[in-house]
């Protein structure tokens, strides 16, 4: 066995037709990167739920900077309760077979590079379940320039807040050291509550709470985003401007209206959304469109 296997990683992705990295993962590009910094959960959401990706959202998090958004390829690490047997075969594995040094919880740190996000699987353990303290958190940050997202616990969270442009996802905060638990994969499908998270997936963490977006949908997400905003600006520069109504803004537009929205948006294009194709309009719009007109 390995921890992190490539082939195991690329065989359960087989949508992502894209670039990979060395480790097998989809690498999502720099680009679509730093717009979905942009983008709102509820906007990704849409797209997720319209391909029948209904589980991919968790909330209830302890959030250290709400103001903060986290975007990142996610790199997975799943941890189980300890059994004796398992954690010295994994540990001795790990060390003479592998070549990795110390703790468990540092062996996955190490693969880390930028623009990544940590996924941590520790079935929501707090206490005896800290991922994480100052030290690690500074080397997670100091790799990625993102954050980690933990369903479990950390420690040393007085210093940790202080970490800039760095944010944390957790179940709690606990002074004592990570124990009794063992990591049994890194890179694989790991369950985060209710969500199902896997390597490569773009992660969205927002003050709602955090997204796991397959990377095959991570550019519809984006486009879907940027479409959503511009014909907000439209829609609330109108509505000051009193040429419509808020029963006409918010309902499935006339052919006047989107004639209208054409027109506008050849002089009101925002920087980012620069290079859109606005004949490429996804299913989710189309849906969004059906949904407003029912309502």
């Amino acid at each position: 066995m390995r921890l992190s296997n490539r082939d195991d990683i690329v065989q359960l992705t087989p949508l992502w037709q894209g670039e990979r990295f060395d480790d097998g993962r989809p690498r999502v590009s720099d680009d679509i990167i730093r717009r979905m910094r942009r983008v709102q959960t509820e906007e990704a959401w849409s797209v997720l739920r319209t391909h029948g990706y209904d589980r991919q959202f968790e909330g209830g998090w302890m959030n250290m900077h709400p103001d903060r958004v986290v975007v990142g390829r996610a790199v997975t690490a799943v941890f189980v309760p300890h059994r004796p047997d398992l954690h010295d075969y994994l540990m001795e594995y790990g060390h003479s077979e592998e070549g990795r040094i110390g703790a468990m919880n540092s062996w996955v740190i190490e693969t880390l590079v930028p623009d990544d996000c940590i996924v941590v699987d520790l079935f929501g353990k707090v206490y005896e379940g800290t991922f994480s303290g100052a030290n690690l958190s500074t080397a997670i940050a100091t790799r990625t320039g993102t954050g980690q997202v933990i369903h479990g616990g950390i420690r040393d969270a007085e210093q940790i807040i202080r970490i800039p442009h760095f944010n944390t996802f957790c179940r709690g905060m606990d002074p004592t050291p990570i124990r009794n638990v063992t990591l049994v994969g890194m890179n694989v499908p790991c369950r985060i509550g209710g969500a199902t998270c896997l390597p490569g997936d773009v992660v969205l963490g927002t003050y709602t709470g955090v997204l796991f977006i397959p990377p095959h949908l991570a550019e519809e997400v984006v486009e879907h985003s940027e479409r959503t905003r511009l014909r907000e600006m439209f829609s609330h520069q109108r509505l000051r401007e009193g040429i419509y109504t808020s029963s006409q803004m918010d309902t499935q537009w006339t052919e006047a209206i989107t004639a209208d929205f054409h027109a506008w948006r050849q002089t009101h294009s925002l920087e980012e959304l620069e290079g859109i194709d606005w004949g490429r309009e996804s299913e989710t719009d189309r849906r969004q469109s059906q949904e407003e007109t029912r309502l």
